[in-house]
């Protein structure tokens, strides 16, 4: 799978380039258009994601979020994992695993589902932003503090600690309102530059 991107950062399209029998998992109402011959087919019950196949000779598929903002390929090597925002992939290969339960964000969010959600494995994982990506880098050690509602992605390099902004107002484990994230370095974490609605 090959991810090309067009039209970033404001309005991102991400073109994803499918060898033959080559399958991704996205959302059909983010499905722009298609090669011939590229099927289709559910996954699960309810209005969520699909399973597009490539057919023998290969194709394309061109995806678009539901907002405006960049598209972002995050590649996964298979020696890291990645916790990535709750609403942010837009395709995901087969090669790459949604781990659920993980037992960082169990420890993390406790009983809920939390603003995260941790994948594993090889391949682009093509992520939605609201605005452009910026990437802030950590020195082992080094400590900042982010704002949820802006968190992409980050390794599983760093070490996280969530806690209230002021305990005497509203906080939201599945939004991240309220609260504040404490990222331990070494690695690099990606964040929207708009805040998730």
């Amino acid at each position: 799978m090959r991810v090309h991107t067009r039209h970033t950062p404001e309005f991102g399209v991400a073109r994803v380039v499918l060898a033959g029998g080559e399958a991704v998992e996205a959302h059909p109402d983010t499905v722009l258009a298609h090669s011939f011959g590229v099927l289709r087919s559910k996954k699960g019950k309810g209005s969520g994601p699909s399973i597009f196949t490539a057919p023998p000779e290969g194709g394309w598929m061109d995806l678009a979020p539901k907002y405006p903002g960049d598209v972002y390929p995050l590649e996964l090597s298979g020696r890291l994992g990645w916790s990535v925002a709750h609403d942010a992939v837009l395709a995901r290969p087969v090669t790459v695993r949604h781990d659920q339960p993980w037992p960082a964000h169990q420890s993390l969010f406790g009983g809920d589902s939390g603003f995260l959600k941790h994948f594993s494995g090889t391949g682009s994982l093509v992520l939605a932003c609201r605005g452009p990506v910026d990437s802030l880098t950590l020195k082992a050690g080094e400590v900042l503090t982010v704002n949820p509602l802006f968190v992409l992605a980050y390794p599983d390099s760093v070490q996280v600690r969530l806690r209230a902004l002021d305990p005497a107002q509203p906080q939201s484990i599945r939004t991240g309102e309220g609260l504040a994230l404490d990222v331990a370095g070494p690695g690099t974490i990606f964040v929207q530059t708009r805040a998730r609605a």
